[in-house]
């Protein structure tokens, strides 16, 4: 790995922390806060593609469990890893990889391929790994702890949409696309 690619990763994973100290939104029905960190998600994926997105989220991850407390709301430690909001901590580099392997397969890409492809596979993924390990660590029926997590959707279509619309402009701007290349090679 080169000292660029590694400055790409660190870099994410210190957005990831910044994106934490912004204090969530606690809901009264369930313990998973309203966060921005679904945001960097998105944006690790899109920006660095899906190895240095999927890595970015990795060292963000193994970072907060040595005792950071760089999650929304200052937690950290192990112990958040079996909460229940350890099912959407656990898809951060999945969701990260996924969307920038599917964003590089796209020929042309549009604001359209880029919302879709966040919409779908970012946020869609995030609740596929986080609702099944909520309603398992809490005990609860999973129809429930879906009808409890539409509450997030308008604030990740939002987020989606803010992602989608950086990582557009980014990679229409050729300066970007040369950076791109050359990390990727």
């Amino acid at each position: 790995m080169k000292i660029k690619d590694i400055t790409y990763v660190a870099l994410f994973a210190a957005v990831m922390g910044v994106l934490g100290l912004i204090p969530p939104i606690m809901l009264t029905f369930t313990p998973v806060p309203i966060t921005l960190q679904t945001l960097g998600v998105i944006l690790a994926g899109g920006i660095l593609g899906a190895r240095l997105g999927a890595l970015s989220q990795i060292v963000f991850l193994l970072i907060v469990a040595a005792g950071m407390p760089l999650l929304s709301g200052g937690r950290g430690g192990l112990g958040v890893f079996v909460g229940p909001s350890a099912g959407y901590l656990f898809s951060y580099p999945i969701v990260a990889f996924c969307i920038g392997y599917i964003l590089s397969r796209v020929r042309t890409l549009s604001l359209k391929h880029i919302l879709a492809t966040n919409l779908t596979v970012g946020i869609f993924l995030l609740y596929i790994f986080g609702i099944p390990t909520q309603a398992f660590v809490m005990n609860l029926d999973i129809v429930d702890v879906i009808k409890m997590s539409t509450v997030y959707l308008p604030g990740d279509i939002l987020k989606a949409l803010l992602a989608s619309f950086v990582v557009y402009k980014l990679r229409k701007n050729p300066a970007f696309n040369r950076m791109v290349s050359k990390s990727a090679a």
